[in-house]
C-alpha cells in the first residue's frame, strides 16, 4: 500500500515537473523518464514509444524514443494516470501495437464512458491502429 502511494506521488511529481518544463521548453521523448513515456506526445507531434534493449550482463533496459507515428491534433502531451487507468492501459507497454484490439475486454474498457469521453489521445491512437487493420471499434 505504501509503495503504491509512493509510486503515485512520484509519478504525479514527475508529470507536474515535466508539464511545467513543457510550458517552458520542449517535450522531447528521449528526455522523458520511462515511467511517463508510453502514451505521451512530443512537441513535434510524434508519439513517444517505450523500447527495450539488451544492456551489459544481459540485463534488459528501457528507454523512451520518438516514433514516426504522428498525432496531428495534439503535441507536448503526457497522458494522465486517470486516462491510463480508465482505458485499461499500462505505461510499461513496449512499442505501439494493435494486438490489444483483439481482446474484447480491452476494447470494452477503451470504449467505456470514462475513456471514450475523456481520453482523445488514446482513442486517436487505437482508432488509427484499428483503421490501419481494417477494423472499427466503439461503434
Amino acid at each position: 500500500m505504501a509503495a503504491a502511494l509512493l509510486k503515485t506521488i512520484t509519478l504525479f511529481a514527475l508529470s507536474s515537473l515535466l508539464i511545467l518544463n513543457g510550458a517552458i521548453g520542449d517535450l522531447i521523448c528521449e528526455e522523458l523518464p520511462v515511467e511517463l513515456c508510453a502514451y505521451s506526445i512530443s512537441d513535434t507531434g510524434k508519439r513517444c514509444v517505450l523500447e527495450n534493449y539488451l544492456a551489459r550482463k544481459g540485463m534488459v533496459k528501457y528507454q523512451c524514443k520518438t516514433s514516426e507515428v504522428v498525432m496531428e491534433t495534439m503535441s507536448g502531451w503526457i497522458e494522465t494516470e486517470a486516462c491510463i487507468n480508465d482505458c485499461g492501459l499500462d505505461r510499461n507497454v513496449v512499442g505501439i501495437s494493435s494486438d490489444y484490439l483483439l481482446s474484447p475486454n480491452f476494447v470494452a474498457k477503451l470504449c467505456s464512458q470514462p475513456c471514450f469521453s475523456n481520453c482523445p489521445n488514446i482513442l486517436d491512437l487505437y482508432s488509427n491502429l484499428a483503421q490501419a487493420e481494417g477494423n472499427i471499434f466503439c461503434t
